[in-house]
């Protein structure tokens, strides 16, 4: 039986023969990787940060079809948005459940709100008839109190009427950690994090035989040798091109996006709320976390040109959320209400035939694009987190003429490891089988062993400590910061709290990962670190 073991995955890599080397495991890697591995071909997934690090852990946790794309006339797109929706719902029902959306209305004049009610029923028929029939339950307008009702703060002057549709949300970070432990577990693929790509080796034909890596942990570097390289890294996907071409490349616009997290009882809300924005052509999300007791807010969507490695949340992000929020809302929201931020960078393809940029990023397109090097390297580049599986398929596809007899692909109705017929029976296990499916069962083992597992690690969140070790020993997490930001996703909740937390939870993992006292203390000195730069740099109080 394949594991899902780093080690035991560097070890394979040193006297492998692999068919493809993905670079790069988020969404769109792990899914390659898992497609790859469930057509036949033996599979390496490399990722030189920790798995979903990337974008894949900091995207608004949403798998929707995208109701502004229509108006941006992307039909298509929303179409493949809405069906590939569905298979999630299908593939992974422990992992992405549906979603209610409110759409509040606000007009000061009768024949104006006649006419905004008129555009928005049109544009919610047509979602529907694009796809979005699919979930199940079909729109419906609601009245001002009924809107009031889901979301208390809503300020009640000028609310006409309201919207519900139902879309659908997931962890994202969890998403891509379950695609790349299918791979692993159920097909054979070899994965490990940290492991950066560095070069390609090409043979006398010109088609490539290694990929050079570096150990990010030990720095030690070593060869896998393979017979085609996908390039799925994202917003880096430019040093892959580069690699691969022995030139520079300007193929990707990363936008920023940012989100922001405030305890629930100062924006109460029971389903997701879609606000405009004051004086900006975009609108906003308002969703409730399903884990804890929080709110978050997001996203902007602004051009970015700094270290790829860093985004960071900015005062002026953090002004421009709480204000869209305030000017629909009774909330008063301020800087002091703020738990948590991340941001995250968008790998969007840049405009064609030296066009000019807009200055609005949330125009460029969400479509994907696969090129092939004609060297065996082949790349995935652009796309967004719902469509992953398609992205994977058009790129294992890709392969073809490099491999002959590569078979059908089998994705569309794969279920994803964890899925199984168990269902939880309290709330404990209801809050672990939406984190670990199937897999529930070893966690309520671990705190059967050793009942103190079972007791909550963060104030206010409902993290247990079998959680933890359970993600230490079996999850590939290699650092107190895996576990707080990826793993569980206490960090982006309330960071302060976490960090209070940090302490203790670091100490029930140090024998799985073989801390000594001083490594113990340095991985909470880190995490701490990571707040506060997180905080400071977001105009935040630490």
């Amino acid at each position: 039986m394949a594991l899902f073991e780093r080690d035991d995955a560097l070890a394979a890599f040193a006297g492998g023969q692999y068919d493809v080397v993905v670079v790069g495991a988020g969404m769109t890697g792990a899914g390659v990787a898992l497609d790859a591995a469930s057509r036949g071909l033996k599979v390496a997934l490399i990722e030189a940060g920790d798995i979903a690090s990337g974008t894949s852990s900091k995207s608004s946790k949403m798998v929707h079809g995208g109701l502004r794309y229509l108006q941006q006339r992307e039909f298509r797109l929303v179409y493949e948005n809405l069906r590939e929706r569905q298979r999630l719902l299908e593939n992974a029902p422990y992992l992405v459940r549906p979603l209610p959306f409110l759409i509040p209305l606000f007009g000061k004049n009768p024949v104006g709100t006649k006419a905004l009610v008129k555009g928005y029923s049109t544009a919610l028929r047509l979602y529907e008839i694009t796809g979005g029939w699919r979930i199940g339950t079909r729109y419906r307008r609601i009245t001002s109190q009924e809107a009031v009702e889901h979301l208390p703060t809503l300020n009640p002057e000028h609310l006409a009427a309201g919207f519900i549709y139902l879309d659908a949300r997931g962890d994202d970070a969890r998403v891509a950690l379950t695609l790349a432990r299918t791979a692993a577990l159920d097909f054979g693929a070899d994965v490990a994090n940290y492991v950066r790509a560095m070069g390609f080796t090409h043979g006398p034909g010109g088609r490539v035989t290694q990929v050079t890596c570096r150990n990010e942990l030990d720095h030690s570097t070593f060869t896998i040798s393979t017979k085609t390289v996908v390039n799925a890294t994202g917003v880096w996907a430019d040093d892959i091109f580069a690699m691969a071409e022995q030139e520079s490349s300007h193929r990707i616009t990363p936008a920023k996006g940012v989100h922001l997290s405030v305890p629930r009882n100062r924006l109460p809300a029971d389903l997701a709320a879609v606000l405009n924005v004051p004086g900006d052509r975009r609108s906003i999300f308002v969703v409730p976390f399903e884990e804890a007791p929080y709110t978050f807010i997001g996203t902007t969507d602004t051009a970015y040109q700094g270290e790829l490695d860093s985004p960071d949340c900015t005062p002026e992000d953090v002004e421009y959320l709480l204000n869209a929020v305030n000017a629909w809302t009774t909330s008063h929201l301020s800087v002091d209400d703020v738990t948590g931020v991340w941001a995250g960078l968008r790998p969007l393809l840049a405009p064609k035939d030296g066009a000019k940029l807009s200055e609005r990023t949330a125009d460029l397109s969400r479509r994907h694009q696969v090129t092939d090097s004609k060297d065996g390297v082949v790349h995935i580049t652009g796309g967004k987190w719902t469509t992953y599986r398609q992205m994977a398929e058009d790129t294992v596809d890709a392969l073809r003429p490099y491999f002959t007899g590569l078979k059908k692909v089998r994705t569309k109705n794969l279920r994803l490891h964890g899925v199984s017929s168990w269902r939880p029976g309290n709330e404990r296990e209801t809050h672990l089988y939406r984190r670990f499916g199937a897999d529930t069962g070893e966690l309520l083992a671990l705190i059967d062993a050793e009942p103190s597992l079972g007791e909550t690690m963060i104030e206010g969140q409902p993290y247990l400590g079998a959680e933890f070790v359970y993600s230490a020993r079996h999850e590939m997490a290699t650092s107190l910061t895996d576990l707080l930001t990826r793993r569980a996703r206490a960090h982006l909740h309330d960071a302060r709290a976490t960090l209070a937390g940090a302490p203790g939870i670091a100490r029930i993992v140090a024998p799985v990962l073989n801390w000594s006292d001083e490594e113990t203390d340095r991985q909470v000195s880190q995490y701490r670190s990571l707040v506060q730069k997180e905080l400071s740099a977001a105009g935040l109080p630490f």
